[in-house]
C-alpha cells in the first residue's frame, strides 16, 4: 500500500513539472476556498455640520414663547459609516454584510481616576451607535428568483431601497420618511427576490415591530429597536415590493407592510391577556409608492407613504400606565393612529451642456417634504400640532467624480403658526462606493 501511495504521489509530481506554468496555476487555484477576485469590499459614509437657527430645548413646543429669539447652536456629525464585505461562493451561493457605525460609534471605556483614591470609573467618550445592519447568506437559481436568509434591509419606502447618500441630494435622508418609519430599516428574516424582464420584486418576512416603542414625535420608527441581545419574534410580519424599469429613464416603485405589534415584547404581561387588551393587536399597514427621472440632466423624484395604526388609543393607553423601571427603553407615550410623508426634489446639471473633461457634475436642487408623526384617533383627547410640519430645502451637489460629493444646503422647517419655525444650514461631503472589483 505504501508503494502504491509514493508511486501516485511520484506520478503526480512528474505530471506537474512537465504542465505549462498556467495549466499548474489553474491546479493550484481549484484547491483554494478563497479567492480575493469573489471578494469584494465596499462602503460609505457622511460626515455634516449643521448650523441650527433655532433652540432644540425640550421645551420648545410646549413654551414656544420663550424660544423665540433663540440664537440656535452649531454641530458636526457622522450620521452614517458603514462597511461592506461580500463573498461569491460560487455554485450560486454568495453572502453579504455591512457594519454600520451611526453618529461615530461608542466610545465607552472604564478609566482609573487618580484624584478620586484610584477608583474605577466607567466614561462615555461619545455617543452613537455599532450595528450589524446586514449579514446574509444567499442562493441564486437565476435572475428571476434568489433566497437570501439573515439581517436583511426592509425596503419599504423610497429612502430605505435608496439610502445611500450618493442617491439622495440633502445633507441628511429626506426628513418625512426618516422621521416615521425605520430608517435604514434592518431585520433578520427571509427574502424572496428576482427580476422579470422590465420588473422587480421583493417578498420578505421578518419579525414584527414593537408597539411599546411606538411615539408621538416618531410614530412606529423605534419599533425596530430591542434593549435585548436578541430581537422579539413574538409575531412576524409581511413586506412585499415591486419596482418597474420600462420607460427609459423612469423608475416607479411600490411597497408595502403589515404585521401585528402588540405584546411582541420580551416581557410578558398576564394583564394583557384578560382585560380590555386581551383582543389587541396593533396591525401596522404601511403602504408607500415613489418615482424618480434621470435624464438630460435632470433629476426628478417624489415619495408618498401612509401608515395605519389598529387600536391605537389602547396602545397609547397601555404605553402610557406601562409600570417598567425607570431605566426601561419605553417612551410611554401616546402614539397616532396614522402618520403620513409626501416629498419630491427636483435638481439640474449646470455642467450637463458645459463641455468639461472628466464626470464632474453640480447639481442645483429643491425640495419639498410634508409629514405628520401623530394623526390621532377621533376621539384622541391629545393632539400634538407640532408634528404637522412643512419642510422646504435648496442647496447643491458637486460631485468631482462618481463616488464623492460635496452637499450644501439651506433648509427650514415650518410648524403651526403657535410654534417658532426651525431654519438651518448644513454642509457635508460624503462617498458610496466598492473598493475592489
Amino acid at each position: 500500500m505504501k508503494l502504491i501511495t509514493i508511486a501516485r504521489c511520484t506520478a503526480l509530481a512528474l505530471a506537474l513539472s512537465v504542465m505549462p506554468l498556467q495549466a499548474q496555476n489553474k491546479v493550484n487555484d481549484s484547491t483554494k476556498f478563497f479567492s480575493l477576485s469573489r471578494l469584494t469590499v465596499g462602503g460609505y459614509g457622511e460626515a455634516v455640520y449643521t448650523r441650527n437657527f433655532y433652540s432644540d430645548n425640550m421645551f420648545r413646543y410646549s413654551h414656544a414663547e420663550r424660544y423665540k429669539d433663540a440664537k440656535g447652536h452649531g454641530r458636526v456629525d457622522l450620521p452614517h459609516v458603514v462597511i461592506n464585505l461580500g463573498y461569491d461562493f460560487g455554485k450560486g451561493w454568495s453572502m453579504g454584510s455591512e457594519i454600520e457605525f451611526e453618529h461615530g460609534g461608542n466610545e465607552v471605556a472604564v478609566e482609573i481616576e487618580a484624584e478620586e483614591t484610584g477608583e474605577f470609573e466607567h466614561e462615555i467618550e461619545r455617543g452613537g451607535e455599532v450595528a450589524l445592519e446586514q449579514f446574509w447568506l444567499q442562493k441564486s437559481f437565476g435572475k428571476g428568483f434568489n433566497i437570501r436568509v439573515g439581517h436583511i434591509i426592509v425596503p419599504v419606502g423610497q429612502t430605505n431601497n435608496a439610502h445611500l447618500p450618493t442617491e439622495f441630494f440633502t445633507c441628511y435622508r429626506p426628513e418625512g420618511e426618516f422621521t416615521i418609519m425605520p430608517n435604514t430599516w434592518h431585520e433578520t428574516g427571509i427574502s424572496l427576490w428576482g427580476k422579470l424582464g422590465n420588473w422587480r420584486y421583493e417578498a420578505i418576512v421578518v419579525p414584527a415591530l414593537n408597539s411599546n416603542m411606538f411615539n408621538n414625535a416618531n410614530w412606529v420608527k423605534n419599533g425596530s429597536a430591542s434593549g435585548f441581545e436578541f430581537r422579539v419574534a413574538n409575531h412576524f410580519a409581511g413586506a412585499l415590493r415591486v419596482d418597474n424599469y420600462s420607460i427609459k429613464n423612469l423608475h416607479i416603485g411600490v411597497s408595502g407592510y403589515i404585521g401585528n405589534t402588540f405584546n411582541n415584547d420580551a416581557v410578558t404581561n398576564e394583564f394583557s391577556e384578560t382585560s380590555q387588551y386581551k383582543d389587541v393587536k396593533g396591525t401596522v399597514v404601511i403602504g408607500t409608492a415613489e418615482f424618480d427621472y434621470k435624464g438630460h440632466g435632470l433629476v426628478v423624484r417624489g415619495n408618498f407613504d401612509y401608515g395605519h395604526l389598529g387600536d391605537a388609543a389602547l396602545i397609547s393607553s397601555w404605553n402610557k400606565n406601562q409600570n417598567h423601571q425607570s431605566f426601561s427603553p419605553y417612551p410611554r407615550s401616546l402614539v397616532g393612529e396614522a402618520a403620513l410623508a409626501a416629498g419630491g426634489e427636483v435638481a439640474y446639471d449646470i455642467l450637463h451642456t458645459i463641455k468639461h473633461k472628466g464626470n464632474h457634475q453640480l447639481y442645483v436642487f429643491g425640495r419639498y417634504d410634508y409629514y405628520d408623526s401623530y394623526i390621532p384617533t377621533a376621539n384622541a383627547l391629545t393632539d400634538y400640532q407640532w408634528t404637522d410640519r412643512h419642510v422646504m430645502t435648496l442647496g447643491v451637489n458637486y460631485y468631482p467624480i462618481k463616488q464623492v460629493v460635496i452637499k450644501a444646503q439651506y433648509a427650514k422647517r415650518f410648524l403651526k403658526e403657535q410654534y417658532n419655525d426651525e431654519p438651518a444650514f448644513s454642509l457635508g461631503v460624503a462617498y458610496s462606493g466598492f473598493f475592489t472589483k
